[in-house]
């Protein structure tokens, strides 16, 4: 009797802790027939207990066992053959027919050489599945945030690009995209057509300040032949050339009131006249425009029409000046870093921190143009897997640096006057205001690193921060 006592106090353990693990657990006899059922593998499957106990564990549908899917027949399985599963990610069939990804795994238990009970645990992966995709969607979406066609930026002001983009290129509206020159104003006509419903149809650009009056109304709108000296041949024009697509007018600011008038004409009417015909060709097209000028003001003092102001400025789009959006600074720097990399073949891995402290620091007056020329510039220089300071063009190096002026309200020089001005009293109030960074000092008052050694050494200022110096 005691030992009749002891195996049921011991199954009632193993029945108890069977009950208490967190995955699911279930036991076959050798001829693949389920004989137990825990209360995980329960929730897990959705299978009660009393609805497999004593069927074959084929009713999961496992989809993947030993490389392969689960067997027919229990005796075909690889447990009996090489007695265990090591942890493999698969899925089965719940109870209601979803399919549930879970990690498997599987033992045999042996008695004197023969098959005693098969162990198998299913640990339910739904939750790290869920997640894992939700990861996933996360950087796709983090990819979308930082670019929008070849447009990239996280900044707030760049999402509300990306947004107007997005409105615009829904809709049938004429576009006006106003910024400075190297903003990118050609990337956001280009995204606004490529997402929207004339994707598959051509884009024609056209620049409207390179041409002349006579040269860009036959450029627009076309020309038969003998319309005027050396039109020897009838020629379609840009807008016949979009018919069905887009056409982007760069430097719309730019035309005279001639070409100002022909379209107004075309917006109203959707209709061009070739230079020398009276004949009307109707086109389907979707204008955009773009300027680098403030058209109101062009309109308040009569060089721009009013009427064709307001039928170009349907749907605005601003473009902010890159000062005004400098944390997408490193990344474009990086990208353009890419784009490099790939057309000369070097491995550079980024910049230097002091490097970026003077792309972070610089004004920008020819926007995100001027950048992908510095990091160009910088490629011509660099011999390491960084670009350093001094791989970047001079006039970013030496550019006019403003910081907060000190708690004293001491005024600081600026670099007109700072090499007339300079004494050992003002390069040690410099020192102590950058921190006894050379470069940064040499950067504020506009002259060479060596220039500021050179001072240091002559009026024996240390090369380093003297002791017990007040911390910024």
């Amino acid at each position: 009797m005691p030992d009749d006592t002891n195996t049921i106090l011991n199954n009632r353990f193993v029945q108890l802790l069977l009950e208490s693990i967190g995955d699911g657990v279930f036991t076959l006899n050798k001829e693949g027939l389920i004989t137990s059922w825990n209360l995980s593998m329960e929730r897990i499957s959705g299978y009660r207990a009393d609805e497999v106990v004593g069927k074959n564990c084929n009713i999961l549908e496992f989809s993947q066992c030993f490389g392969k899917q689960c067997p027919a027949s229990p005796m075909e399985c690889g447990i009996l053959k090489y007695g265990k599963v090591d942890p493999t990610e698969c899925f089965f069939k719940h109870k209601n027919s979803q399919v549930v990804p879970v990690i498997k795994n599987a033992r045999i238990l042996k008695g004197d050489d023969a098959v005693v009970r098969i162990i198998e645990t299913v640990t339910d992966m739904t939750e790290l599945k869920k997640a894992k995709l939700k990861i996933e969607e996360a950087s796709r979406r983090m990819k979308e945030y930082y670019k929008f066609g070849n447009l990239i930026g996280k900044s707030h002001v760049m999402q509300q690009v990306f947004s107007a983009i997005t409105a615009a290129a829904s809709s049938e509206a004429t576009v006006l995209i106003q910024g400075e020159s190297g903003t990118g104003k050609e990337l956001v006509a280009g995204a606004i057509h490529f997402n929207s419903e004339r994707k598959n149809k051509a884009m024609v650009i056209v620049n409207c300040s390179a041409l002349p009056e006579s040269l860009l109304e036959s450029e627009l709108f076309g020309h038969i032949k003998g319309a005027f000296t050396g039109a020897v041949r009838d020629r379609a024009g840009r807008f016949e050339e979009a018919d069905g697509g887009s056409i982007f007018l760069d430097e719309i600011g730019e035309i005279s009131p001639l070409i100002q008038l022909k379209l107004l004409r075309v917006i109203q009417e959707r209709e061009i006249e070739r230079v020398g015909e009276s004949k009307k060709r109707k086109v389907d097209i979707r204008i955009i425009t773009a300027t680098n000028k403030d058209l109101y003001a062009l309109v308040r003092k009569g060089i721009f029409r009013e009427d064709l102001y307001y039928r170009l400025k349907v749907f605005p789009v601003y473009l902010p000046p890159f000062r005004k959006r400098r944390e997408d600074i490193p990344i474009l720097a990086n990208h353009f870093i890419e784009i490099f990399n790939r057309k000369t073949g070097k491995e550079i891995q980024g910049i230097s921190r002091e490097a970026m402290r003077i792309l972070m620091d610089y004004n920008w007056p020819g926007n995100v143009r001027e950048l992908e020329n510095a990091i160009e510039h910088a490629f011509v220089l660099c011999s390491s897997d960084k670009i350093d300071l001094f791989d970047l063009p001079v006039e970013i190096r030496q550019f006019d640096f403003h910081t907060e002026p000190e708690e004293s309200g001491s005024p600081m020089p600026d670099k007109k006057s700072a090499k007339f001005m300079l004494s050992k009293e003002i390069l040690l109030e410099l020192l102590s205001a950058c921190d006894w960074n050379k470069a940064a000092v040499a950067r504020r008052i506009g002259l060479s690193r060596s220039s500021i050694w050179k001072y240091m050494k002559k009026w024996d200022i240390p090369n380093k921060k003297p002791a017990g110096s007040p911390q910024k």
